[in-house]
């Protein structure tokens, strides 16, 4: 692992910004965007990608995922091989075993401040820690993906001093039985938002906790920054609550029809679903016009 970063204000968005005619990033989330329901990517999505790169435009995957879950993608990758992952919490070569190469935690002390307030304001709440090593979540927490090598006990414990684990924590999970998605979102946020970035990215009441100031967008925003790529050079693709930011951040960003409604909401451009190929389809306009003479 190359470093480790504390947050950065997130990135400012800018509605009157002119978008570059021939971007020079595009930056896609992963599920319900660029990959299908069965969680494959299409063979036109895949050759979609391969002449984007080749034509000199970097592909950046920027996911909720954590490193452990790129497989998805990993033999798809042509040219850097960078991803985004645990929405924005680090980077990672996909070339490279799925090394990390940034890191921006969520503080123990914070993540436990969340615990106790999110436990106070949503009676039956359950979470999970994500550290750069792998997961460990409490007994009551839905076993989405059980992991074996997985920790089981009390939050308090495995986010205490004394618990073993050293490694950063990539993000927090919560959880709850009986409350709407985004009920609980307006709960745990109102309840713990000085403590973290509050998201989600599920169809069910689970929420992502990173680090204050820690997002798809903030992280994707460095990344530019390091490569001299402005926003308005930047093309993004979402789906979800949790592309939001990334999605206001960017020169030029596309819904896929399939969207949450907020984000739907916001968003100028639309773009077909991700079971029809949404992302390659507007990768294909963009080479296309590209190819018709249009600036390079």
């Amino acid at each position: 692992m190359e470093s480790v970063t504390s947050a950065i204000e997130q990135p400012e968005t800018s509605a009157a910004r002119r978008p570059a005619a021939v971007p020079r990033l595009i930056a896609t989330d992963l599920d319900g965007t660029l990959l299908r329901d069965d969680k494959t990517v299409s063979e036109r999505t895949v050759a979609a990608l391969a002449a984007a790169e080749a034509a000199g435009i970097e592909v950046f995957f920027v996911t909720g995922r954590p490193a452990r879950w790129m497989d998805v993608v990993s033999d798809h990758v042509h040219g850097h091989g960078l991803a985004i992952c645990a929405n924005g919490a680090a980077v990672v070569d996909l070339r490279d075993g799925a090394r990390f190469v940034d890191v921006r935690p969520l503080e123990r002390a914070d993540a436990l401040a969340v615990v106790h307030a999110v436990r106070a304001a949503a009676p039956g709440s359950s979470f999970a820690v994500e550290r750069t090593t792998g997961i460990h979540y409490e007994p009551e927490y839905p076993p989405f993906f059980l992991d074996p090598d997985a920790l089981v006990a009390p939050a308090e414990k495995l986010l205490a001093e004394d618990s073993g684990y050293t490694e950063p924590i990539l993000k927090l999970l919560a959880s709850h039985p009986g409350l709407g998605p985004d009920e609980f979102l307006t709960i745990a946020r109102t309840a713990a938002g000085d403590h973290g970035s509050f998201t989600r990215s599920s169809p069910t009441a689970l929420l992502e906790i990173s680090g204050l100031g820690v997002s798809k967008a903030s992280t994707l925003a460095q990344c530019c920054a390091e490569r001299g790529i402005s926003p308005e050079e930047v093309v993004a693709f979402g789906d979800m609550p949790n592309d939001l930011e990334m999605l206001g951040w960017a020169g030029t960003a596309y819904a896929m029809a399939n969207a949450h409604p907020d984000v739907l909401a916001v968003t100028a451009h639309h773009t077909a679903a991700n079971t029809e190929d949404g992302v390659a389809a507007v990768i294909e306009q963009i080479l296309e016009a590209r190819s018709a003479g249009g600036p390079r």
